[in-house]
């Protein structure tokens, strides 16, 4: 891979200082059996390969064991556990080890995480931003699956979600129960992400009006920036009856937000989540949502590490996306 490098084995520095793994093993492990000019030795070798040898690899997991690292942008939020469930569940079927990282939506973090990993770990598995030629650099070599990056819009392996189906299968429920004036409490700053994109595809599709002013974004991707996010759009469109959340936190701090505000939901202004939590269900009134399969998004994104470290092609095609489903309850 271009700009990408090859993480250093126990091989390598063998080969370079001249002696065998075992050798190296005693002395990256402080283990003595061992002149000092051959520590010594050894020691230079590794630093000039930039071998770290993996803290789980030195027996705190058993032998021939899988490690696999998990990055994930907020384990604070109820949808990425259940993601990572999913990850655990299949990781322990096939006998593996996951390490998990909460990169609090921070690039710098995810780099971070890319550059430990890519010593500890046979694979990485998670939720990156930069582009690939970043993320190869800071790899080292390890097989990568991103989980909601389609397989199309990456080089490494992938799990995708369909969003484009799920978005319409929403506004179409929405424009079927007589919704004309449908907006959206968006959660991804800078460029339209594919929430947004798909949304005024689909809401254009059915001949319906949408622009910047349908449309507000909420930077915190939580029940009050939902809140905050419904304020704003009341105000600016005091005429919507229907909104999609970009996430079910924000749809329910928007279904808050309009009650406050004197709204009846849904007679007044119905409201559509986006991720299928099960929170969603102890609110009043439960929320409607785009179910989102977390679980299985996981397992997928094993099932991609396991073709990837068998030199297999990685799934491709329907197989590598989850659809979310449509749930109707009483928001919407």
């Amino acid at each position: 891979m271009d700009g990408a490098r090859r993480r250093a084995t126990i091989h390598d520095v063998a080969h370079l200082a001249g002696v065998s793994r075992q050798t190296v093993s005693r002395a990256v492990n402080d283990k003595g059996e061992i002149d000092p000019a051959t520590k010594e030795r050894v020691l230079d070798a590794a630093r000039r390969l930039d071998y770290r040898p993996s803290r789980f690899a030195r027996g705190l997991v058993r032998k021939g064991g899988v490690t696999t690292g998990l990055v994930v942008p907020d384990l604070m939020n109820p949808y990425f556990p259940e993601v990572a469930a999913g990850v655990l569940e299949a990781a322990e079927q096939r006998g593996w080890q996951v390490v998990v990282w909460d990169s609090r939506t921070d690039p710098g973090r995810e780099r971070e995480a890319l550059d430990m990993l890519s010593h500890q770990a046979d694979a990485v598995v998670g939720y990156f931003t930069d582009a690939d030629e970043v993320l190869a650099r800071h790899l080292g070599g390890v097989p990568l699956v991103l989980l909601e990056r389609g397989p199309r819009q990456t080089r490494f392996g992938a799990v995708g979600i369909d969003v484009a189906a799920g978005m319409e299968r929403g506004v179409a429920h929405l424009v079927a129960a007589g919704h004309r004036a449908i907006g959206l409490l968006d959660g991804d700053a800078g460029a339209p992400g594919p929430r947004r994109v798909a949304f005024e595809r689909a809401v254009r599709r059915h001949g319906l009006p949408v622009d910047e002013s349908w449309i507000v974004l909420c930077p915190e991707h939580s029940v009050s920036g939902g809140g905050a996010g419904m304020a704003r759009l009341l105000a600016r469109r005091p005429e919507v009856t229907a909104v999609v959340g970009f996430n079910d936190l924000i749809a329910v701090g928007a279904v808050r937000a309009a009650r406050g505000a004197g709204r009846r939901v849904p007679d007044d202004v119905a409201v559509l989540g986006f991720d299928g939590l099960s929170l969603g269900e102890l609110v009043e009134p439960a929320l409607s949502t785009l179910h989102i399969d977390k679980r299985r998004l996981g397992r997928l994104a094993v099932e991609q590490v396991a073709r990837l470290r068998a030199g297999e092609e990685p799934l491709s095609g329907a197989d590598a996306w989850v659809v979310p489903e449509l749930v109707v309850r009483a928001s919407a």
